[in-house]
């Protein structure tokens, strides 16, 4: 299983210099199709998504994070931190496997 980084460019290129495939996305669009391919890829284990970004589609992040299994959806602070009102990375990793880390 791979992980899939969707995010801002910074993030999928800080992700990506450790070998961890990615898509750059900008709209709403872009968003859906690059999840739409994530989703349909049947080596993705896990889908990261920052949290600007998902907040181009909110309500299909927040769907997708309530009812995924495989592949997982994570969504995860940008390079910029974390939203106001969003959770940390170590939050949003217990959230989405139930274990404190």
């Amino acid at each position: 299983m791979r992980v899939l980084m969707v995010g801002s460019a910074p993030a999928v290129w800080g992700f990506a210099l450790t070998g961890v495939q990615g898509e750059v996305v900008e709209t709403a669009e872009a968003l859906n199709r690059a999840l739409d391919r994530g989703l349909a890829a049947p080596d993705v284990g896990i889908i990261l998504v920052t949290q600007d970004v998902a907040e181009l589609a909110r309500a299909r992040i927040d769907a997708l994070t309530a009812r995924s299994e495989i592949p997982l959806i994570v969504e995860i602070p940008g390079p910029e931190g974390p939203l106001p009102g969003r959770p940390s990375i170590t939050e949003a990793l217990r959230r989405s496997i139930g274990v404190k880390v």
